[in-house]
């Protein structure tokens, strides 16, 4: 099959779809991948088709933390940010579309990808990196991690999809109105319960995190596993890196990934403090909102980026923002992770992490202090901490998300290429 995959956001939102974009060539698919124009040079070592989208995550990442938790107010700059950008992102996904058997969607260009499937009569997949657009009782929407399970967590889940639908066709709408003639789709909801042939819905993170709920019987719905993304066989690390791994003791690794926040320098301070305080040795990555001094330490080594599943297995813990992908890499690597949620769904995994017994509590960041992280040092510390660290990691690691996803995908187009020429006698 011609395979679209099309995906928008931070860098954790691109890499899952570069591996599942990867099994799937592998299973002898011709697979493109539209995603953020930044996002090129990921997809390039793998030798991946890109199709490049308008628009900077990294905006994106910065008008969500200046709400931090607040998650309306949050999800509202989103929005808009990309009301400003959709006729370009959407004119170029739909472009990326033109000679595809089966299109793969993500969260953002859901509906639209969708509807374009329709259009033309070809399958679609809908893979969601967080529990979204199918109700459950058993947990709250992610934004509101604090709700507890019953009516109310499945009311936040429907009005949430409710919301979601009706900004989407009000945007799409608007679209519309501006330029009818390349905005003229008819807009369908891919899990309509009326539709006798729903979507596939594929949640690409582990059942250890997040079972499945006692509710959700559709089948058109599947947890797959965690979508790992394994390190170019030409990645080669700095020196100064190596020689640090190798100096001493195994250090903590401190990233935020693409959180873009404006209290960098004072979050900088307060993990250094820290780890002088526990004599500890640190490996801080500044991503997209860090700030990176000019000269390492024996005990403190600055970078930009490192690939998480080289790294983090080195290291003795983790601390970062609980986003889907570091989680993941971060259970993965069977370490303690510490996590600081900055906003929207880091609160829910960091207690999904602490649920689990694969790290402390996690640290609101406007509660984040030396005596607070110092505490979460000496949890992550403790043997049984590390020892259920470990088995979740091993259990994890056992997991083959990527190939169960190619599984139901392959699955999936063959009973509707076999229904189709059913339709035709």
């Amino acid at each position: 099959m011609k395979i679209t995959i099309i995906t928008y956001g931070s860098r954790g939102d691109v890499q899952p779809f570069v591996a599942l974009a990867l099994g799937l060539q592998k299973a002898g698919h011709s697979v493109r991948l539209a995603a953020p124009h930044r996002f090129a040079d990921l997809a390039a070592p793998y030798n991946i088709p890109f199709a490049p989208l308008p628009g900077d995550p990294e905006l994106m990442s910065a008008f969500v933390n200046n709400f931090g938790q607040h998650s309306f107010r949050a999800v509202q700059s989103m929005a808009d940010y990309v009301f400003a950008i959709a006729a370009p992102v959407v004119r170029a996904a739909l472009a990326a579309c033109d000679d595809a058997d089966l299109i793969v969607h993500s969260f953002f260009l859901t509906t639209v990808a969708h509807s374009l499937a329709r259009a033309r009569r070809i399958p679609d997949v809908s893979v969601q990196l967080i529990p979204m657009f199918m109700p459950t009782r058993a947990y709250p929407m992610i934004a509101l991690p604090n709700i507890p399970p019953g009516a109310l967590s499945y009311f936040t889940h429907w009005l949430t999809m409710q919301a979601y639908r009706y900004v989407i066709q009000f945007g799409l709408g608007r679209l519309r109105h501006v330029d009818p003639e390349n905005f003229n789709l008819r807009v369908f909801w891919p899990f309509d319960k009326s539709n006798p042939d729903p979507t596939p819905l594929l949640f690409a993170f582990s059942p250890i995190v997040l079972p499945q709920p006692a509710d959700w019987k559709a089948p058109n719905l599947h947890i797959t596993g965690y979508f790992f993304l394994e390190s170019p066989e030409a990645y080669r690390p700095l020196r100064e890196l190596l020689y640090f791994l190798a100096a001493r003791d195994a250090p903590v690794c401190v990233t935020f990934g693409s959180m873009v926040n404006r209290e960098s320098e004072r979050i900088d301070a307060l993990v250094r403090a820290a780890l002088v305080r526990t004599r500890q040795r640190g490996i801080i990555l500044t991503g997209w909102g860090g700030r990176e001094p000019s000269q390492h330490t024996d005990d403190l080594f600055y970078g930009n980026a490192v690939p998480h599943d080289w790294l983090f297995p080195r290291c003795k813990s983790v601390v970062h923002h609980g986003g889907v992908g570091t989680t993941a890499a971060g259970l993965r690597a069977g370490i303690p992770n510490i996590i600081v949620p900055h906003a929207i769904d880091q609160p829910f995994w960091g207690k999904r992490v602490a649920a689990i017994g694969a790290g402390p509590a996690p640290i609101d960041l406007k509660q984040l202090s030396v005596e607070r992280l110092t505490g979460a040092f000496a949890q992550a510390d403790s043997p049984g901490l590390r020892e259920r660290a470990r088995e979740v990691g091993q259990r994890i690691g056992a997991d083959d998300g990527v190939g169960e996803a190619v599984r139901l995908i392959e699955q999936y187009a063959a009973n509707r290429h076999n229904q189709n020429r059913l339709d035709t006698i």
